[in-house]
């Protein structure tokens, strides 16, 4: 039984992966590998067969929440190029039977970099999900349905899928603020944020959570400047500026969200505030952000920030 939250599924894809295995997983039609089993590789092809069918049932769970998540047609394909052509149908019922069948060129193998990189809209989806099951299963459960509703009213005019999972989490961001106090936001995304799966320790929670975040281009670059005027006190504070960051307006500020996720995820003891939303030079796609470290204050601005 591999359980049913997204966390669940999540754990067991990467019980199955071996860092030396020969076999990995791709979308029979496009190449692309699938969420959340980028990067894993498997040992033989029996148990990547396993995790392609648990790679399908996380992208099934995770379609309860968005229908628009993209539907790839999971193949195992071995290091030297081979794919197995009938995995797509014994994995996917969505799509054109024996489509990867007659393919003639087998795929490749993806370099190192392609496969430990995740794409934005995966990584849109990841943390979507991990937050309605969060919210689903708290005393909230009717903000996950407002969330569902302002996202569905967003995407009626929207087709491109980088822009939707944006709009994604941006209307999530709308729901957590209007709805629930800072508190309750802390707890929500600090309880998501355990969904996801654990990185590596780091000494820098602030330099690691934004290199995640450029990394599925969420953001073109970053700066990150410690205050020093607060070096000697108990209380932490850095200006982050973020360029090309498209969830920015200035009319209502910054969703800080993401970052918020990924801070709970390398630092989750840590008490966090974000504040001082001011765009660089009248531009609304590059931001200047003050984010604070103390167990003095108050958790604030963890949804959103509004424009100074």
């Amino acid at each position: 039984m591999i359980g049913t939250t997204l966390g669940d599924i999540r754990q067991h894809l990467e019980a199955l992966a071996e860092e030396t295995g020969q076999y990995y997983l791709v979308c029979g039609r496009t190449g692309e590998r699938p969420s959340p089993a980028i990067g894993l590789r498997f040992e033989n092809r029996p148990t990547a067969r396993a995790a392609a069918r648990a790679t399908e049932q996380y992208r099934a769970a995770l379609r309860r929440y968005d229908p628009q998540l993209p539907r790839y047609d999971v193949i195992v394909c071995e290091e030297d190029g081979h794919s197995s052509p009938n995995e797509s149908e014994t994995v996917s019922t969505n799509h054109a039977r024996g489509a990867t069948a007659s393919r003639e060129t087998p795929l490749s193998p993806p370099d190192d970099r392609s496969a430990s990189e995740e794409s934005l809209v995966d990584f849109c989806h990841a943390i979507a999900g991990a937050v309605f099951e969060t919210v689903a299963e708290s005393s909230h459960q009717s903000v996950e349905r407002a969330i569902m509703d302002t996202y569905l009213e967003i995407a009626e005019t929207i087709e491109t899928p980088d822009e939707l999972c944006l709009r994604l989490l941006e209307s999530m961001a709308i729901e957590l603020e209007r709805r629930l106090d800072p508190e309750a936001q802390a707890a929500i995304l600090a309880a998501a944020a355990e969904r996801l799966s654990s990185p590596p320790a780091d000494d820098d929670p602030l330099e690691f959570a934004l290199s995640r975040l450029q990394s599925v281009a969420l953001f073109d670059s970053y700066t990150l400047e410690r205050n020093a005027l607060e070096k000697q006190v108990q209380t932490r504070s850095w200006t982050v500026t973020l360029s090309a960051y498209p969830l920015g307006r200035a009319e209502t500020g910054v969703v800080t969200l993401p970052l918020a996720i990924e801070l709970f995820r390398h630092a989750p003891e840590s008490p966090i505030s974000i504040s001082r939303a001011e765009p660089i030079d009248g531009s609304s796609s590059t931001w200047e952000l003050v984010v604070r470290r103390s167990t003095d204050e108050r958790p604030s601005g963890l949804v959103s920030v509004p424009s100074s």
